[in-house]
């Protein structure tokens, strides 16, 4: 999805603009989905496209929402910090969602944890 900064600071709120395009970090416990425990599909909020479920998320007690699985997402290496970390972008717009690691819980093992900026939420029944 090709759009110009300008186009995404334009669709984006400052936050998600920092977050989404920028590679930021919000802080622990601040967003809005961290505690959601409705059932439902969780989307980019840069072009709406599905990449968690509900029933893949669990409380990892980091203060961001957690999930053992994703769809439509790519990963990156990230060195940002002094050691390997895997970054995980939306794979239809780029959007930087967080990062993922091997500590989670079973089936997966793995912990997508990930900024609330960054997602909408849509409830289901």
């Amino acid at each position: 999805m090709d759009r110009s900064e300008a186009e995404w600071r334009e669709r984006l709120t400052k936050e998600q603009y920092k977050i989404l395009r920028k590679k930021g970090t919000e802080k622990a416990f601040s967003g809005v989905y961290h505690d959601n425990k409705k059932k439902g599909i969780y989307r980019c909020a840069g072009c709406g496209q599905e990449v968690f479920h509900s029933e893949d998320k669990f409380d990892s007690g980091t203060g961001w929402p957690s999930f053992t699985r994703a769809y439509n997402i790519e990963h990156e290496k990230d060195y940002k910090l002094l050691y390997k970390r895997i970054e995980v972008h939306c794979s239809k717009c780029g959007g930087h969602l967080g990062h993922v690691f091997d500590d989670g819980p079973e089936p997966t093992h793995k912990r997508y944890c990930i900024n609330s900026v960054a997602l909408n939420f849509e409830e289901m029944d």
